[in-house]
């Protein structure tokens, strides 16, 4: 009794884990979903979340102060080892003190260097959810253009089902079939190549999200034209507020500043001190105090070629802020007519070619049934409306892709202005 109940409970939690499976691998995730999976999971910012973890650790590293030594000094010693008959000895302790100022400006420079390492992560995180996107778009093309695709290849075989039997019954030639088999076969053929170009697209998107190459995945959503105001004026002056680029350089340039305040202090000398029990056999005992520090004689000239570079590096760094800045006005330019290009041609394709496309099929499709026209212009008619459509997903995609850029070299998210 009691193992067949053991049997039952195993197939029960089985059949419980199989159905959990099941259900998470049919749940379609949404792109913010696919965003966040994507930026938790990315190898790429785990590896740079831990390389900032050990940045963090470098400050404190570099804001250590030094280690204090103990110092013993025996002499005068009648045999070697013998420190209890030894004629004089010290015992005390020294410390490096170095002079104000040295460690917070190490301590400061590591934090830049820390600082810069974060904006990195910041700019792969971008980099990842503009390919997200990008795939995510990528993918809901290919799902659209399969749907079309489908369609046509359903419309084609009952085209030549058609054309078979008004050829049997002699209302049409033979050259009619022979048209409406081509047109099935490139159809079947084009149903392929886009589960092809979607099996491609879904891959991609699985190693964006850090999964199996051919996991199963599914999607929600479909491919849109948000409303959305863009003023291009106010959108470069946000790239260059927020583009992480920019912000790094400047953690650069403050980090070069202080390396040359440092090299400029560091002609300031440390300080050594020591104090010591001085035992003399048969005198007595004393204390010792002592203060050294080095004369800066021989090491101007390291400091100054430190204080050289550290200013080239400065006037550099200066350059290519300009320099980045006139590349992310045009980057954002370019995104910004993109998208305008790409929503006038879903303007137009939802004002007229459209809604004219489909009433040139549904009017020769009419003629057909009629016995007005021939199969061929029937057919053309047909790929003409499959083509608008396809080119209407194109023109989606384009627009959602080229707002994704826009974001992109921007360096923020446009949700504020979706209406």
């Amino acid at each position: 009794m009691r193992k067949k109940s053991l049997i039952l409970l195993i197939t029960i939690l089985f059949l419980s884990c199989t159905l959990w499976c099941q259900s998470e691998k049919s749940t379609p995730l949404t792109l913010n979903q696919c965003i966040n999976i994507a930026i938790q999971q990315n190898p790429l910012v785990l590896s740079s979340l831990q390389q900032y973890q050990a940045s963090l650790a470098r400050i404190s590293q570099a804001k250590a102060l030094p280690q204090p030594s103990i110092d013993f000094d025996s002499d005068l010693q009648p045999k070697l080892f013998n420190f209890k008959d030894s004629g004089e000895s010290y015992f005390g302790g020294s410390w490096s003190l170095e002079f104000p100022g040295k460690r917070y400006l190490r301590g400061k420079i590591a934090t830049k260097e820390s600082n810069e390492i974060f904006t990195e992560i910041e700019l792969l995180k971008l980099d990842i959810v503009f390919q997200v996107k990008q795939a995510f778009y990528g993918l809901l093309l290919a799902q659209e253009k399969l749907k079309y695709a489908k369609q046509n290849l359903e419309l084609s075989r009952n085209f030549l089902n058609k054309a078979e039997l008004k050829h049997s019954a002699g209302d049409v030639a033979k050259v009619e079939v022979l048209r409406a088999s081509v047109e099935a076969s490139r159809a079947a053929n084009e149903v392929r190549s886009v589960t092809n170009e979607g099996r491609l697209s879904k891959a991609m998107l699985n190693f964006l999200l850090a999964r199996k190459k051919y996991a199963p995945l599914e999607i929600k959503g479909k491919l849109k034209k948000p409303s959305i105001i863009l003023n291009i004026d106010e959108l470069i002056q946000r790239a260059l507020s927020f583009r992480r680029e920019i912000k790094r350089i400047n953690f650069s340039i403050e980090k070069e500043t202080l390396k040359k305040k440092q090299a400029n202090i560091s002609y300031l000398p440390d300080f050594e001190l020591g104090v010591s029990r001085h035992h003399i056999e048969g005198e007595g005992k004393w204390w010792d105090f002592t203060l050294s520090f080095p004369i800066p004689l021989f090491f101007w000239q390291p400091k100054k070629g430190e204080i050289a570079e550290a200013q080239a590096n400065i006037e550099a760094l200066k350059r290519e802020v300009d320099h980045l800045k006139n590349a992310i006005t045009l980057e954002v330019e370019e995104a910004y007519m993109n998208a305008i290009t790409a929503n006038n041609q879903i303007q137009l394709f939802e004002d007229e070619m459209l809604t004219q496309a489909e009433e040139v099929y549904n009017m020769f499709l009419f003629s057909y049934q009629e016995g007005e026209i021939g199969g061929i212009e029937l057919i053309e008619a047909r790929r003409t409306l499959m083509e608008t459509r396809k080119s209407y997903a194109d023109a989606l995609f384009n627009y959602d892709v080229a707002l994704a850029t826009l974001e992109k070299s921007i360096g923020q998210s446009l949700e504020g202005e979706k209406q």
